[in-house]
């Protein structure tokens, strides 16, 4: 039985709920570009199914934050998701900030060690830091799924390294998170 990844592209293309934009950079865009890369090597992965909450770059999901959310969070939810797994891209007013971080809602849930493993595959594939997991219970879309919830903040876009690589190097990004995925349930990449 394949294990059912649903891939969360976080924000959407335009207001309510899109995200940073930074030097004309939609953090929208790299999540999805990322999440379609994620998405086709899940699909290539006999071990996994997988479905995506954006199907096109256009696709406007709720028509306001909570909507939006709770969008994602039934679409998870519906298909009886085994795992679920949001991207996002970090801004910080301190430009040097760098890396990949992660968040969950408890350290006693399986997904703090599957937001570890990806950590490490992303480390791995693009070489940034792994900033590590934090606990974030207030987070929605880790409090209203009924499955272990990961939110991925791959990269800083305020930082000029990691926006270069989240814009030229998406395919790094969707390795290193399938590669921490398939490390997590201990299959060799």
């Amino acid at each position: 039985m394949a294990i059912k990844i649903f891939v969360d592209q976080g924000h959407n293309p335009q207001n309510p709920n899109a995200g940073a934009e930074v030097n004309g950079v939609r953090e929208q865009d790299i999540n999805y570009e990322v999440g379609v890369r994620l998405a086709a090597l899940l699909r290539a992965d006999p071990d996994f199914d997988v479905r995506l909450s954006r199907d096109t770059p256009e696709e406007q999901l709720g028509t306001s934050n909570a909507t939006s959310l709770q969008a994602r969070v039934y679409e998870a939810n519906t298909w009886g998701a085994d795992y679920f797994v949001s991207l996002h891209c970090n801004t910080s007013t301190n430009t040097s900030a760098s890396g990949s971080e992660a968040y969950v809602y408890s350290e006693s849930t399986p997904a703090y060690t599957l937001a570890g493993r990806i950590l490490e595959g992303l480390h791995d594939m693009t070489g940034l830091r792994n900033r590590g997991v934090f606990i974030r219970p207030s987070l929605y879309v880790l409090r209203a799924t009924s499955m272990p919830a990961v939110l991925v903040e791959m990269g800083y876009m305020t930082n000029a390294n990691d926006l270069y690589l989240l814009t030229s190097d998406p395919e790094s990004f969707a390795r290193g998170i399938y590669r921490g995925i398939r490390l997590y349930f201990g299959m060799t990449s």
